[in-house]
Parts: C-alpha cells; sequence; structure tokens
C-alpha cells in the first residue's frame, strides 16, 4: 500500500552516530523512510542492527522491488543506486558513482515525484561534499518539508552547509529537533485492533 508520508534522510561522515541520536526511543511512526548513508558495505547489517535496537521501528536493509510499509526504515546498502518507482517501490542498481558516492542521496532524493497522495520531508545530515544538495532543491520544488541539521551539532557541515545555500531548507535542527520534527510530521503509528 501507498505510504500517504515519506522522509527521505541523507548522511555521510558522522551520520550513524547522529542517526542513532535521532532514532533512540523513536515510536512506529505512520510513514516510511528512507536512509542513504555513506559507508562500507560490511557495516550495512551491523548499522541496521544498532537501529533496531533503539527504535520501535523496524529498520532494514532495502531490497530490489520492495513497496514501502508505514513503521518501517529503509538503508540503501552500500555500492548501489536507490531510487523510488512513483514513490511506492524501491528500484536499486548499479551505476556510477554521483558526487563520488554510490549510493547518491542526490540520486534517491531526486527519484521521488510531485504527487498529491503523498507528503515528503527531506533530512540532510552531517557529511562531506555536496550530496544532497541537488535531491533537496528538487523536493523543495515538488513541495516538500526540507531539513537541515545545524552547524553546531553537525561532525561535518559539508552537505548540510551546501544543502543550506541552495536557499531551499525550511529548517536548521539539532538532532534531536529533527527527531521530534520526523515524529510530527508523520504522526504515531496505531495498531488497528
Amino acid at each position: 500500500m501507498k505510504p500517504y508520508k515519506l522522509v527521505l534522510i541523507g548522511a555521510s561522515a558522522g551520520g550513524p552516530r547522529t542517526l542513532k541520536e535521532i532514532f533512540t526511543d523513536t515510536p512506529r511512526l505512520n510513514g516510511s523512510i528512507i536512509i542513504v548513508q555513506h559507508m562500507p558495505q560490511f557495516v550495512n547489517t551491523a548499522f541496521c542492527e544498532s537501529l533496531n535496537s533503539v527504535t520501535d521501528l523496524q529498520v532494514k536493509i532495502a531490497e530490489n522491488s520492495e513497496s514501502l510499509r508505514s513503521g518501517t526504515v529503509y538503508l540503501a546498502p552500500s555500492s548501489m543506486h536507490m531510487s523510488l518507482i512513483n514513490n511506492m517501490a524501491i528500484r536499486l542498481y548499479s551505476g556510477e558513482k554521483v558526487n563520488f558516492v554510490c549510493p547518491s542521496i542526490d540520486v534517491t532524493m531526486k527519484s521521488v515525484t510531485r504527487d498529491e497522495g503523498t507528503s515528503t520531508m527531506g533530512v540532510i545530515l552531517t557529511g562531506m561534499g555536496k550530496d544532497g544538495a541537488e535531491g533537496i532543491r528538487h523536493l523543495k520544488n515538488i513541495k516538500a518539508v526540507t531539513v537541515a541539521q545545524n552547524e553546531d551539532t553537525s561532525i561535518v557541515y559539508g552537505m548540510p552547509h551546501e544543502a543550506v545555500l541552495t536557499g531551499c531548507i525550511d529548517y536548521q535542527l539539532s538532532p534531536d529537533q529533527i527527531r521530534n520534527k520526523i515524529i510530527s510530521f508523520l504522526g504515531i503509528l496505531r495498531e488497528r485492533i
């Protein structure tokens, strides 16, 4: 089933620590979360386990052709670009590096389409370089809410700063504030009885 709300998070250097801070004590939420974290492939599984240990959300490595589900966090596997098909399903593919990285945050964010049925938020966290800046510009153009980690809490302020320079960032926030913004945006998922 198509998620009504979608959050896309891009991170690089310092991202795993920041993401753990964001997801600690986060309840199951009424939407899907996509994470593109630049990291070596051998730590993908350990990273998912680390996040799963601190949140009620299900955190998993994304699989090709997988449909998005509410209450689930999908991690782009290292060395594969990830795009979304009609904002509903995941496409993984090999390709040239974009912004010197694979997976690229820009590739994932720019694959989101304008859709009256889906509300979207884009978040750029700590990291080196400019990956995610054009993705944020695209998301803002399709009416998404856009967030960058603030300079004071970023381990490396490169990516958030490049996103801010686009003029397309709505909020510059700390990890705690980003958690609260995501919870407020998605809302808590209440199971049907």
